[in-house]
Formats: C-alpha cells, sequence, structure tokens
C-alpha cells in the first residue's frame, strides 16, 4: 500500500487521483503550461502591487501638504489615482490566478467540485474570454490613440502623460486573458484529463 502511495506521489495523476486530492485541497490540477502561465502572473502582480504603497504614500504627502502647509497640488491628487488604478488593474489578473476573485459563494459552495468545474468551464469560455478579448480589441485603439495624441490632464498643473495610465488597460487584460488560460487549462485537466494534470503538492 505504501508502494502505491510512493508511486503515485512520483507520477503523474490519474484523474481518480486527482479528483480526490482536489476534494482534499479545494484546488484544480496545475499543468506544465499553467504552472508558466500563473508564474509569469504572479510576478508581474507581486511587481505592481508595489504601487499600494507609492499610493498611500503619495496621499498621505497631499494630505499633509494641504492640510498642514497649506499648498494643494492637483499633480499629487492625479497621482495618487493613477497609481491606485494601475495597482487595482494588474491586480485583477493576479487575484485570478491565485483563485482570490469573488465568488457567489453561497452557491457555488454547495456545488460539488465536478459541478464547480464544468461551471468554470462554461463560464470562461462563454462570458469570461469573449469579455476580455472584446475589451483587449476596444482598449487599445483607445490607447494607442491617447498615445499618439500626446495626451495629458486638462489641469494646467495636472498629470502628462495622461496615455501611461491608460496604457495599464489593454495590458491589464493581456494578463487577465493568460490568467483565465491558465484557469481553463486547470480546469480541462481536471475534467477530461488534458493537458495531463500534475502534482498538486511538491514535496517541501
Amino acid at each position: 500500500m505504501s508502494e502505491k502511495i510512493q508511486a503515485t506521489e512520483d507520477h503523474h495523476l490519474s484523474l481518480a487521483d486527482v479528483e480526490h486530492e482536489i476534494h482534499h485541497h479545494t484546488e484544480l490540477p496545475s499543468t506544465a503550461l499553467s504552472n508558466l502561465l500563473d508564474a509569469f502572473v504572479h510576478r508581474v502582480g507581486a511587481f505592481f502591487s508595489w504601487l499600494w504603497i507609492a499610493t498611500v504614500l503619495v496621499i498621505i504627502y497631499s494630505v499633509v501638504s494641504r492640510y498642514v502647509f497649506g499648498q494643494g497640488s492637483v499633480f499629487l491628487e492625479e497621482l495618487a489615482w493613477h497609481l491606485a488604478g494601475a495597482a487595482w488593474l494588474v491586480g485583477m489578473s493576479y487575484t485570478l490566478v491565485h483563485d482570490d476573485h469573488v465568488r457567489v459563494d453561497v452557491l457555488h459552495e454547495r456545488f460539488s467540485l465536478r459541478t464547480q468545474a464544468w461551471f468554470e468551464l462554461f463560464g470562461i469560455l462563454i462570458l469570461l474570454l469573449p469579455f476580455l478579448y472584446i475589451t483587449f480589441a476596444e482598449v487599445l485603439p483607445y490607447t494607442l490613440a491617447s498615445f499618439e495624441q500626446g495626451e495629458r490632464s486638462q489641469a494646467p498643473a495636472g498629470l502628462p502623460f495622461r496615455w501611461a495610465i491608460k496604457a495599464f488597460m489593454p495590458f491589464s487584460m493581456g494578463l487577465l486573458i493568460l490568467a483565465a488560460v491558465s484557469r481553463l487549462l486547470k480546469t480541462t485537466a481536471f475534467l477530461f484529463g488534458l493537458p495531463k494534470p500534475i502534482k498538486l503538492n511538491k514535496d517541501a
């Protein structure tokens, strides 16, 4: 019996093993490609998460300047929401990769794991990926037009390079597409065994 368990740990899991393992760990199996996509999105998200610290520091500096020294700054106000907007946009893909996005858990948790996987499959294919593709196709020319026009803030003392924040829209949609494809691969690996699932847990 112990030899069988060891063999399962050392080799690719069968679908039955995967389903059993998932019920204990409540996560979909990984695949080689999904691991690569997840790692990339995770690193990008972790890097841009520092924008939240920058946002807080800018807000604190702006508030102190305005209410202590009486020196308000449109530049700082716009910089704060630019940074927050960029961090939020990139954070969506990071959240999806880590499966921390909002669900209707009152319903989702009542379904069997296989039913949850089918909902994920159809949701990604019919709703998420088409929405992301349409959004990406719409915001890309919008961003390029802003860049070509050298768009800047309408406020005299505002930020230049308004296209920079707009560039985060197609960028974040691209990251979300990668995260959605990764999730789709995990779902098909669980439901159909394609791509072949790999071990859920690695030895520490």
